[in-house]
This record gives C-alpha cells, structure tokens and sequence, in this order.
C-alpha cells in the first residue's frame, strides 16, 4: 500500500528536514535500495517537552496528529493483521488476542484485530474506570504519561479465553465463525501493537508483566515501524529465551534515529527558542500554519492558530477541488469571529457495542458494528450538507469508532474526508513545510482525566482548510468542559464552517454504575459558546441515564480519627489517624514468603505486613548516633519547607501525612509552625497506596471537616517519585466521584475536590515537587526504622475482607514494642535545634523566590539509567537514595546497594545492614543519590508494578 503522498515525493519537502537540519537527528532506512525513501514517506519529525526525547517521530498513517484519508490509516493497520495472520498461520490466527497501546495505537491495534479476522481485541487505557478491576498494568517509561492500565470485562481475555461470545445487546446472528471462536482457549498468541518500536522497553515491561500472571508460549509484536538499534534486538531475542517463548516481530517498515550528542539539550533550547519567539499567549510556540499548496501564493498565507483570520466576518475560499494529500494540510481558510453553532449528530449507534477495546471488543461486536456503520455515515452526511473538505475528528484513546465512520463516510460521499484524532502529547508547532507538526489548537481537557485538568492539543487542523469537522467523542468526554469558550468546539469553530457532534455511548461494563452527562442526552442543535445550552432544569451536571443504574451514594456518616495513647505512640494532638485499627489481625509474613506471594501476582503488597524488623544493640546505637549527626539538618530542612508552605499555599494550613514515612515530618512541621508562629495547625494522617490511590473516604472525611483548599500533603522524602504521581492520580479519580456534600453541606472548590495535588517533602532528591526543605540526600534518621520511629504504627492495609467501602483503610498498633520505641526520642531531638537553625530557615526562604524549583525528575532519568546499566530493564526494581534504600533492607529481598564512593556517616547504617543480611554494597562515580537499592531478581524482578503487583517472571 502506498503511504500518504507517494506519489509527489519529489515535488515535496520531507516533513522531517526541519529537524533534521538543526539537530542532526536523521532517519536511516533497513538497508534496501528504498529502504530511506519508504521511511521519510511514512515518518516525519517534530520536537516535543519532554525529559526523556526531544524528538518525535510523527506517523503519515498514524491519524493521530497527521490528517490522512482514512481509507489509508485502516488499511495500514489491517495491512498489518493479515501479515500476522500469514505468520501465525490460519489455525493461530484463529486463537489469537489482540492487545493495543493506549493513546496513539488503540486505533491501529484495532484495525490489526480487524486484518486477522476473527481475534478478539482489548488496549491499555490511562482513564480509570469506577467498578472496573484492573487486570494488570505496566509502564512506559518514555511517555509524557507512564502507566498503563488493563480493563478487560472478561479476566478470560487475557489469560487465554477468548472472550468474544456475544455481549449483552449485540445481534444474535454473527457468523458461524464467530461462534466456533467462543470457547476458551488455553496459550493463544498474544499480539501487541504499538505504533513505534523504538527501544523495546514498553515491549518488554509488558510481556514481563502479562507472562508473570498469563504465561504463554507465543507473543507478536506488530508495528507500523522498527526503529531498534542492534542491542535493542539482541536484548528482545534474550529475553525471550530467558521466558521461553517465541517472540516475533511484525512492522511495515525499519530503520534507525541517529541521534548525535547532546541531542536532548540542544533539543530543549530550540524549543526554548522557538516558544519565545511565537505570539506570547497558550499556542505561542504554534506560530500559524503556513499553508502548503500547489500554487505560489501557498507561501503567504499565514495564520496563527489560536486567532480568527484578520477579516473579521468574512470566509475563505472554499476547496471545490480534490486536495492534496494529507500530509499537506492544504489551503487556509480565513474564518471570522461571528458566533457559530455546534450541530449534534444522533448517530443511533448500535445498542450493546462498545465503544473500542477498552474493556474487550469481539468478533460479535466488530459484526453489529459493520452493519451499523452505513447509516451513522448517512446520518452525518446528511447533516454535513454541501461540505467538500471534511475532518473526522476522534478523541484521544478514541480512534477506532471515528476512524471507521470517516471510512464509511468516505465511501459513501464525494467530500475529500481526511482523519486524525486529539492527543495528549505537547508537541511544538513549527509553521514550516520542512517540519510535521504546521499548527495546533490547545484547549482543556474535557474527561474529568485521572491526572487532573490540563491542557490537549489538535494538530495540523488549523488552516488546513476543512470546511466542516466532525467531533467524535465518547458520552464521558461530552462534558461541560467540551462546551465551553474556551473548549474544543469553541476551537474548531474559529477554524471551520461547520462543526458537528456525533457522542458514542461510553461502554461501561454491567457491573459497573456509570453516569451520563446531561447534555449527552439531549440531541438538540447548541451552541458551543453559549453556556446555558444543557439540559436547564438539573443542578447537578449528570443526572440519571434511564438506561443505566442510578450511581451508589458515599457514606454520609465517618469515623473519627484514632489518637494516641489509644492508638499510636504519638500525643494526641500531635496526630489524627483516619484509620481503622486492624491490631486483632494476623497480618505478619517472612520478607521472602511476601515477596514471592506478590511476585506470583496473588497478593497486592499491600494486604499483608512485613515482620516488623528489631534492631539490634548495635543497630540501635547507630541510629542515636546518626540522629545526633544529622539532628539539626533535618530541623533546617523542616523549617524550610514548613516556612514554604506558610509563604506560598496557606496560612493556616491543614498539614495531612501520608502513612508512614510522611507522619513524623508531619507532626515536626506542626511543632514548627507553633514554635515560630503561634500556630495550632491540625495534622492528619491518611493512607496511600501505589496501584490503588489514596483512601477516598478519608479525603470525604477532610472534606467534610475543612476547606479542601487549606489541606496541604506531606511525606518524607522522593525518590523516583512514584508517590507523587500516585497522589496526583488518585486525588483526579476522587475528583470524578461525589462525595458527602448533599448530606453533609460541603461544598469544594474545583480541581481534585479542591484538593491541591503538590506535596510537601522534607527532602526531594528525585527533583519530583516544588515545594521541599531541601533537594540533598541524606540521612533522615526516621528512614533507619520501621514502626518504633512511626509511633509504633505499622504501613497501612488495603484488603477488601478487612476494609469495607464505608471504612478507612487499616493498619497496626504494636503496642508490645514499647520498650524499643524511639518515635519521641526522634522528635524532641530534632525539635530541639529548631532555635539554633532559624536563621539558616530564614535565609534560604528568603532566597527561594529567586530560585528555580521547577520539577526536573532527574531522579527517574537517573533510576532509568541505572536500570539499563545492571541490564534489569525495569524501574520497580531500583529504589533510590538513603531512605529507599533503607527500606530495601528493612522489608526486601535486596540484590546488591549502589553507594556514592566516599559517601561517608550518612550509610553508616546502611553498611551495618548489608553487612547483616550479606548484601554487597558497590561504591560508584557519579551517582545522584548517595545510595541506590537493587532488588533481588529472584523474588522480585518487576517487583511491584503499576497496580502494585508483580510484573516481572523469575
């Protein structure tokens, strides 16, 4: 199959040379005679913000960022499936699963599903779904957004079963071949498909992760490009001897990036210099779209892609012709500022077909699915009138519904119909032919998306001359958010005729309770500007969906927090626990038989507790030693980030710590601010899990009790900044849910509940927050210990036989450790040098204005890093800095220790550990933590992963 423009390649710039000539980054094709001209055809470049890559290689035939016939962009993904098919053989082929990437593949995916004929399909997702477990997750450690999460209805999907007898509302007369398919089928080939395969390290968590749980003897890799150096292969053909599987790799092209040295600096001033030199307002990097056409006045038109066209009321010409392909984005068309209406189209999409692979779509589904798709395609072409050049715009994870309806619109009308969907990813904008991205629109989000709001982005859609753009949204994304001035159909309008509507239903599996967004349901013509065009009558923005159950209410009633001396160590002042006491229960296993459970993927690690660790004589006596070292070190750090947080987030803040390591930070930035201010600040403490969020009702609870907006987070340290992410997340899903305000008169401010996600750190070596006592890392003494530093309390429990859904998350009181406890000792010694380091405070709070505090999550590069460099290739099994480390050796099975050479008293305790358990401690150069914890492979490759659980086989 041809890719996108082809045929005119010698009358056109290629989409990469921009980057090229400036960078040195270059493409490099297999070898072939053609082998460079085919892969310039299918790829072009573009620079992104991002840490990790400065470029970005831009598909043809992706439609994603590049508008492209859709005929072109189906056809490339089934293309694909039937060569799979080839490979596997007809028998195979037959028992096979399909498994997308989410954002960029679940369209491509979906069309390899499509070419294999009759493979059931399922793709990762980033948007968490209430009452929908997760099967499974991994990381992406090069993305802008890393974790990926598995939410298949049907577990059997993954394991083996196929999964695709018919769903409830899917017509009962599939094809005979479906039917035979819907047996499950024990060790059917998995096929993944991603867009690029660029190192293989998405490849790889992912197969680690699904082969722990679903072992099987045979994955393929499908890709529209193989750009692996030679090491990349070579590491892929080990690993899949080390698992014993056959692993086989499918692409439509292959080549190499050369990236010269320096690249990722060099990348970052340009784009430094790029955004300063563009228009100063939210696209001020997108300069305009100059748009590329046969004609010699292409070269003057140019717009910027935020603003209307300068004659106000006025319309461009209009394309009567057929255009050019759609890598060029074709002739500009001048828009005006009168107010346009947005027209929703009723699609009548098909009852009981989802709404893509989110949660499972089988051959059942793909068959109601063809034959519905001739009359939604008649339903919007009717209403797109006398429009010739049409956009199908789709939605972030969203490609396959709007990919096949611009298919059959294509088909089916005369308009030149081209494809491309939003997208999360920053990516500059560069109004230049020689470079892929010519313009982008930036608007909110408008999903209520777990990691809160932000800003997406449609590129190559401004000044590409569609005189009509059909926005094809799932019914959670048909929000407010999406109506408003400033949203998406406010966007497009100032670029276009015409903009319609079309919303498919958000498929939500029977179990689960979803909600519908009121204006979802009415079909009305609206205006996209006009704020009062939702259903008027219905003060809550989702009302109840006849079709669907009414969602569960929160509890309206809470405990109250636990206090010492009945539960904790801790004077009652100094903490409320939002817990629940689960000192009753059995919950100790040995660190090795833990491991092993959770590496197994049977246990979360957070439902059972490691053996609280006894120091011993000399261990303890190390500990007092190093908190007479470190002691006011830590006062200064304290001091500094609770002056922070007095300076620049509140006043009267609500300090609340996260279980355990943040507590006793907690309670000596409450004794700071009395100490210095007079202050009487409330402390909480509440639990947090990787994989499973922060405890929702304890947040209800806080709601319930204080300003959300006065609540400020706090833990201990960084390392790679795990928990800060999970935090983040977490307090977005809690966010998308509805708390006690009708029965308990709370109201919140916006954004995660009014909850503001930043978290206060005593020490942030990682560069993960802006908001830290300091960016060292060193010895905090409260590292060295488990419970007997903590209060005597244990880490926190999460286990659906002890917590039920009205209940705070558990944890322990080890009241029979009280001869050993040392958590007073710990605070009264550090509170005591409070005096002796005020100026210090002063100083460096007087200085921090000046100071550039931005997040830099140099600790991840650096875990990234040291990953490859021990050939373990994945992130969970790294824990850096002194803190991390400690707890590898208090609660892991630990591999071997990474230690700064010369890194002196701060690893005294360290050393003593290893020495303990026979770990060898390696000194290095060049290490930006003075210590770095490797996990044994043996209990723990993959360790604990996106949802908490194992992700990696022994």
């Amino acid at each position: 199959m041809r890719a996108a423009g082809e045929e005119r390649t010698t009358d056109m710039v290629w989409s990469g040379s921009w980057v090229t000539e400036r960078l040195g980054v270059e493409l490099i094709g297999d070898g072939r005679p053609d082998g460079d001209r085919e892969l310039r055809e299918l790829l072009g470049l573009a620079l992104r913000r991002n840490p990790k890559r400065a470029h970005l290689l831009v598909s043809n035939v992706l439609g994603k960022h590049v508008p492209q016939k859709p005929s072109v962009v189906y056809g490339a993904g089934f293309e694909l499936g039937r060569r799979v098919r080839a490979l596997l053989g007809e028998a195979e082929a037959r028992r096979a699963v399909v498994l997308g990437y989410a954002e960029t593949a679940t369209g491509l995916g979906h069309a390899v599903a499509d070419g294999l004929g009759v493979a059931p399909y399922l793709h990762s997702t980033r948007r968490p779904v209430d009452g929908v477990a997760r099967a499974g997750g991994f990381e992406e450690s090069h993305s802008h957004a890393t974790s990926h999460l598995l939410l298949p209805e049907d577990p059997a999907l993954l394991a083996g079963g196929r999964g695709d007898g018919e769903a409830p509302g899917a017509v009962a007369d599939a094809p005979d071949a479906v039917a035979e398919q819907s047996s499950a089928v024990a060790d059917a080939p998995l096929v993944l498909v991603d867009d690029e395969f660029s190192t293989g390290n998405t490849v790889l968590n992912t197969i680690r992760a699904l082969h722990e749980r679903y072992p099987r003897g045979r994955y393929v890799v499908v890709a529209l490009v193989d750009m692996r150096s030679p090491a990349d292969r070579v590491r892929l053909a080990a690993f899949a001897a080390e698992i014993g599987a056959r692993v086989d790799l499918v692409a439509r092209c292959s080549g190499t990036v050369t990236l010269p040295d320096g690249v990722l600096e060099k990348g970052r001033a340009l784009v430094a210099a790029q955004e300063q030199a563009g228009s100063g307002g939210r696209e001020a990097e997108s300069p305009g779209l100059e748009a590329e056409s046969s004609g010699p006045e292409a070269d003057s038109l140019h717009r910027d892609s935020d603003s209307p066209g300068p004659a106000a009321g006025s319309l461009g010409p209009k394309s009567d012709s057929p255009g050019p392909e759609a890598d060029s984005p074709g002739p500009a068309a001048v828009v005006g500022t009168e107010r346009r209406t947005c027209t929703r189209v009723d699609l009548r999409w098909p009852a009981g077909v989802p709404d893509g692979g989110r949660h499972g779509f089988t051959p059942a589904h793909r068959a109601a699915l063809e034959r519905a798709l001739p009359a939604m395609a008649d339903r919007v072409a009717a209403a797109l009138g006398g429009a010739r050049r049409v956009l199908v715009l789709g939605f972030e994870e969203l490609m396959y519904a709007p990919l096949r309806l611009a298919a059959a619109l294509e088909e089916r009308t005369d308009a030149e119909t081209r494809y491309s969907t939003t997208t999360r990813s920053p990516v500059l904008a560069v109004d230049d032919p020689g470079y892929a991205i010519r313009s982008r629109l930036v608007f909110p989000a408008h999903d209520n998306p777990a990691d809160g709001p932000g800003d997406r982005y449609a590129y190559n859609v401004a000044g590409a001359g569609f005189d009509a753009v059909v926005v094809t949204v799932d019914s959670a994304a048909d929000t407010p958010e999406l109506h408003a001035p400033d949203g998406l159909l406010a966007r497009l309008a100032a670029h276009t005729d015409r903009v319609l509507l079309a919303v498919v239903p958000s498929y939500v599996p029977s179990y689960a309770r979803p909600c519908t967004p009121a204006h979802a349901l009415d079909p009305h013509v609206f205006d996209p500007g006009a704020p009062d065009s939702y259903v008027p009558d219905s003060p809550d923005p989702y009302v109840s969906d006849p079709h669907v159950s009414e969602r569960q209410e929160p509890p309206t009633v809470l405990p109250e927090p636990l206090r010492g001396p009945a539960f904790s160590s801790y004077a009652p002042d100094e903490v409320g626990w939002l817990l629940q006491d689960l000192s009753h229960v059995e919950l100790e296993a040995p660190v090795e038989e833990r491991e092993e459970a959770i590496q197994s993927g049977g246990a979360h690690y957070a439902e059972s507790l490691p053996v609280e660790y006894q120091p011993s004589d000399q261990y303890q006596s190390l500990f007092k030693a190093a908190l007479e070292l470190s002691a006011a070190r830590v006062a200064r750090a304290v001091g500094t980030v609770t002056e922070t947080v007095l300076a620049e987030r509140t006043p009267r803040p609500v300090l609340v710590s996260l279980v355990r390591a943040g507590t006793p930070v907690g309670i000596l930035m409450r004794r700071w601010a009395r100490h210095r201010h007079g202050l009487d600040l409330p402390h909480y403490a509440v639990s947090i899990v990787r994989g499973r969020g922060i405890d929702a009702n304890a947040l209800r609870w806080l709601a319930a009790h204080h300003d959300p907006a006065d609540v400020v987070f706090v833990d201990g340290w960084t390392g790679k900044g795990a928990i800060t992410r999970e935090l983040t997340e977490a307090l977005a899903e809690f966010d998308g849910t509805k708390g006690p305000e009708e029965a308990e008169g709370v109201v919140r401010a916006g954004g995660s509940g009014g909850f503001d996600p930043e978290i206060a750190v005593l020490a942030d070596p990682g560069g993960c927050v802006r908001t830290y006592g300091t960016r060292e890392d060193f010895l905090i003494p409260s590292a060295c210990l488990n419970s007997t530093v903590s209060g005597l309390v244990s880490r926190t429990v999460l286990r659906s036989d002890l917590v039920g859904p009205d209940e705070f998350h558990g944890a322990k009181f080890y009241r029979e450790l009280a001869d050993s406890d040392v958590s007073g000792h710990f605070l009264d010694t550090v509170t005591a040098c409070f005096d002796e380091v005020a100026d210090a405070v002063d100083a460096e709070v007087a200085a921090l204005p000046a100071a550039d505090r931005t997040p830099t999550w140099e600790g991840w590069a650096a875990v990234e890093r040291i990953s490859e460099e021990h050939g373990i290739h994945d992130v969970n099994l790294v824990k850096p800095g002194v803190g991390e480390t400690t707890r590898v050796l208090l609660r892991r099975v630990p591999w071997k220790i990474l230690a700064r050479r010369g890194a002196g008293a701060d690893l005294d305790h360290i050393r003593l550990l290893a020495r303990q358990r026979g770990v060898p401690i390696e000194e290095v150069d060049e290490l930006p933590y003075t210590c770095v914890g490797l996990i044994h492979p043996k209990y723990t490759r993959g360790a604990t992963g996106a949802n908490g659980r194992a992700v990696e086989p022994k």
